[in-house]
């Protein structure tokens, strides 16, 4: 059975919007025993917790269950030095300026190269970076909702 990673963008949009909430809680309450929460994903999500509210309620709900199920992964050395040399190729093919690689962009080649390194599937709504990041480095990516 595929396994799955969620992208920072579709629990940020469950935040703001009670519609992809209630698509993510469906998703979850069917897949849960497939799904892992990426490193990246974690930092992104406390990066944007502007108070310590927020930051618990990330730390408490979506945080501590993966951790107490060990269903986290981070990325190992490998891992970083593929999403450096994505980087590169992106630079070399003239995808990308060396100047062009904002903070959302080197985490999103780590979240690819990791997923591609550990055999997940990354579901997410930012299509176009990932896109960009295919043209080099392949690794399974798909759109909410797969079936």
């Amino acid at each position: 059975m595929r396994r799955y990673v969620l992208d920072s963008n579709l629990y940020i949009d469950a935040a703001r919007n009670p519609e992809r909430a209630d698509e993510l809680r469906r998703f979850v309450a069917q897949y849960l025993p497939v799904i892992y929460l990426h490193a990246v994903v974690a930092q992104e999500l406390l990066a944007g917790a502007v108070d310590h509210r927020r930051a618990k309620l990330i730390e408490d709900n979506l945080i501590r269950p993966f951790e107490k199920r060990e269903r986290v992964v981070t990325p190992r050395f490998g891992t970083w030095k593929r999403a450096g040399r994505i980087m590169a190729q992106l630079v070399h093919k003239k995808r990308m300026s060396a100047g062009g690689f904002g903070r959302s962009f080197v985490n999103d080649c780590l979240l690819g190269a990791s997923c591609r390194d550990d055999g997940f599937a990354l579901i997410t709504r930012n299509v176009r970076d990932f896109a960009l990041i295919q043209e080099v480095e392949r690794f399974d990516v798909v759109e909410p909702w797969p079936a």
